[in-house]
């Protein structure tokens, strides 16, 4: 069965760090790009950046740049988001994802095209 699990998720003041990890069950990561994903109360699933199958290509958006990083490690298949100077507006829950499609800088980060999805972890920021 394929199943990916995130893990890490948690409660912070704002200005901590979290690094949230996700783990590929039953499926290899590596000849995939993975995405982060979070969705805040009565707000729908936003996007937060992206990693190509072998991580040369890297995507933000605008409201994590600086803050945020996204790595993977395909040997482990796993991937990870490391969140720094976290803000309440951050507050959701995150999902990491997985599938066959491009991570480019002038690309949308489009949840549709992704088919693997984690059950989310709950990040909760307070200020």
């Amino acid at each position: 069965q394929r199943q990916f699990a995130e893990s890490g998720g948690g409660s912070v003041q704002s200005g901590g760090s979290l690094r949230l990890s996700c783990v590929a069950n039953g499926f290899t990561l590596e000849s995939r790009a993975v995405a982060w994903f979070r969705q805040a109360p009565g707000k729908g699933r936003e996007a937060v950046a992206c990693i190509s199958m072998a991580g040369g290509s890297i995507k933000y958006v605008d409201s994590v740049k600086g803050r945020f990083t996204i790595s993977r490690d395909n040997a482990k298949n796993e991937a990870y988001l490391q969140m720094n100077s976290l803000k309440p507006e951050d507050t959701g829950v995150y999902h990491c994802a997985a599938d066959y499609t491009p991570c480019l800088a002038g690309r949308p980060i489009a949840p549709d095209e992704y088919d693997f999805w984690g059950q989310g972890t709950q990040v909760t920021v307070s200020s």
